[in-house]
């Protein structure tokens, strides 16, 4: 199971502005730390372990440039189609770079819809629905 994923930043305002345009409508709580690094994390219900994966933003503990992965990518499920189409282009609206206009994929399920983007650092993010009371690819 994972329990959280990391994404280094420069500008910590600039990556607020992009995850703050998507995060809160998948259900995320922005907290933000004493240093300015964010910290995105679902909401415990009561009687429950703290739901996962906690997604974090930070600046570089070495100090240095941010850097992305060559193959890398944090995807976030959506509860629809609209809503991946919604949060795509809130996320361009704040920052973010078009990496794939939300759509199907030949080499995907009938039902997986995704988009992709990168934040303002370079790093690649997907927002996917694979609702099945969504039309499928072929329907």
């Amino acid at each position: 199971m994972i329990a959280y994923v990391t994404v280094g930043a420069d500008d910590i305002a600039r990556a607020k502005r992009f995850y703050s345009a998507f995060l809160p409508a998948l259900g995320y709580e922005l907290k933000e730390e004493n240093n300015g690094d964010l910290s995105y994390v679902l909401p415990k219900q009561s009687g429950q372990s703290a739901p996962l994966p906690d997604f974090y933003v930070k600046s570089p503990f070495d100090g240095r440039p941010a850097s992305v992965g060559n193959g890398t990518m944090t995807a976030f499920e959506a509860r629809s189609q609209s809503q991946v189409r919604d949060l795509h282009s809130a996320a361009l609206a704040a920052g973010g770079f078009d990496e794939g206009q939300p759509g199907f994929r030949a080499s995907y399920g009938p039902h997986f819809y995704v988009g992709y983007l990168r934040d303002p650092q370079g790093n690649k993010i997907a927002l996917f629905s694979s609702n099945p009371d969504d039309p499928g690819r072929d329907g």
